[in-house]
């Protein structure tokens, strides 16, 4: 692994290439969407980070939009990325926790070690059309890479019915716990696949996949993942516009990669570090220097960003093409990360699974050469959900047209808000009365109205004014009886019911 690319450190300006001024663009932009796992609002260095290296991420925001109130879909994995995928909040879409489908089934042998048979989680709506699909259906090549999350193997919603061309990843989030796995999932339409297949890690199946043996395992998934992504992006003319939905892994537990020369640096750096003994149901292996292992994970992450940029500089395609770095959900705490020593929640209360500002706000960084301000800030409220309007609006597509939407029973069916005015400097900005929240797991909600927060703990509300408390110390129910009031009639509103995720709701 490289510990920098061209595109952050050549002399402070990227190189011009032959290639650049032959490059054929499309009228219509490319879109690449960067979502990595689990990282905290404050873990990057353009965010306050101050132990972990992230060139290659802040050069980016350095040269676009960087939003300081930028919200997750879900404090979880699953959710979140139905939001996204969606256009709905967690009270509409169908999906809204980690509903797993791996459990129970029959196992099979991959060499010296047992796997599921059949692998994923809660499928999308199928009757719900999703962004990737929208894209697709007006032009766009789509490639996804990484984590998928939206359904289990032989389901209704894989990638490869749902508007994905190229797909190389983890179609099971649960599987995606495990850094040196048995298999990844692919669908590719340019070799002929007509399903979703299992690519076996020849080498890896060779030796345990938990416990001693475990590191002779050389098939690192993420790097393989981005390799992949890279390949994909490089076979991209700028002809056809293209969407590429980058899911790394990385930095979820479990705290794993090559024992490289960025490892090593880390490992100088936190000389004095701690160890974890494992946790085998979660498929998390034991590990050493936790906090370097951590850090190294992030700088890799980095580094990918960094020569996605790069490629696409190459190729001259970067001024026509959007890119987005964000995170899922707030910074967790599994597989022996320790998010209180890097300070990950940014001075934010809460984490992962935790309605509180730290488990959903998260960095949220647009690069557009030409079209997006450099060095620019945003405080624009937004969350996952107002992707798909944005990114429709920018590729001139209506998702509102009566092609994609049902003939009845429309409300909820979108509830974002397209921020593309603001990432052009236009106005009007179209703003969100509320944003909202739900998580069945912890039993917890949350409503953002201007700078007031609400969160629902088991059918009690708590309320915040972020203006003066952003790490929601502080909680005010008790002199505000009007205002909580106000909030938990929205709440009521917008929560559907659901029968596989159900939340205590307040009282009226």
């Amino acid at each position: 692994m490289r510990l920098s690319c061209k595109y952050c450190f050549v002399g402070g300006t990227m190189l011009l290439t032959a290639f650049q001024a032959y490059a054929r663009k499309s009228e219509r932009p490319n879109i690449i969407y960067i979502m990595c796992d689990d990282m905290g609002y404050g873990d990057l260095g353009c965010y306050g980070q101050p132990y972990i290296s992230t060139p290659c991420i802040d050069r980016m925001a350095q040269e676009g939009m960087r939003f300081t109130q930028a919200y997750a879909g879900s404090p979880v994995s699953a959710p979140s990325r139905a939001s996204l995928m969606t256009g709905q909040h967690t009270g509409h879409c169908l999906v809204r926790g980690n509903k797993e489908y791996w459990k129970g089934v029959p196992m099979v042998e991959y060499g010296r070690c047992s796997d599921y048979s059949c692998v994923g989680q809660m499928p999308y709506d199928t009757a719900h059309i999703i962004l990737p699909e929208i894209l697709h259906d007006n032009g766009y090549t789509t490639g996804m890479f990484g984590k998928w999350a939206g359904g289990y193997e032989g389901s209704p919603s894989t990638p490869d019915k749902r508007g994905i061309d190229e797909f190389y990843g983890y179609i099971c989030q649960f599987q995606a716990h495990l850094y040196y796995p048995n298999f990844l999932n692919r669908y590719s339409r340019s070799m002929g696949d007509t399903a979703t297949v299992r690519e076996v890690l020849t080498q890896n199946i060779q030796h345990p996949m938990y416990g001693d043996g475990y590191e002779r395992r050389t098939q690192y998934s993420a790097d393989l993942i981005h390799q992949r992504a890279m390949q994909w992006l490089q076979m991209q003319d700028g002809e056809t516009p293209f969407m590429g939905i980058f899911t790394y892994t990385l930095p979820h537990a479990e705290l794993c990669q090559p024992n490289d020369s960025l490892l090593a640096r880390y490992r100088k750096k936190f000389f004095a570090d701690r160890t974890w003994g494992g946790q085998e149901g979660s498929r998390y292996n034991p590990t050493t220097h936790t906090h370097a292992q951590f850090a190294a994970m992030i700088t890799r992450l980095d580094t990918y960003v960094g020569e996605i940029l790069e490629l696409l500089h190459r190729k001259g395609l970067d001024e026509n093409t959007i890119v987005i770095f964000t995170s899922d959900n707030g910074p967790h705490e599994e597989g022996g990360a320790d998010p209180g020593f890097f300070g990950r929640d940014g001075k934010l209360k809460g984490r992962k699974r935790q309605c509180y500002e730290g488990g959903i706000r998260i960095p949220f960084i647009v690069r557009w050469p030409g079209h997006v301000e450099a060095g620019s800030v945003s405080h624009h409220q937004l969350a996952f959900y107002d992707v798909l309007p944005t990114l429709c609006e920018l590729a001139r597509i209506n998702p509102r047209s009566r092609k994609y939407m049902p003939k009845e029973n429309a409300q909820g069916y979108y509830d974002g808000l397209s921020f593309a005015p603001t990432l052009l400097g236009q106005s009007p900005q179209a703003t969100h009365d509320y944003l909202f929240w739900e998580f069945h797991e912890t039993n917890q909600m949350a409503l953002r109205m201007g700078d007031w927060k609400m969160v629902v703990k088991k059918g009690v509300p708590e309320l915040y004014n972020l203006a003066e408390d952003i790490h929601e110390d502080h909680n005010l129910a008790a002199s505000h009886p009007q205002l909580v009031k106000q909030m938990v009639e929205i709440i009521l509103r917008e929560h559907t019911p659901s029968h596989d995720f159900q939340v205590t709701l307040p009282t009226p």
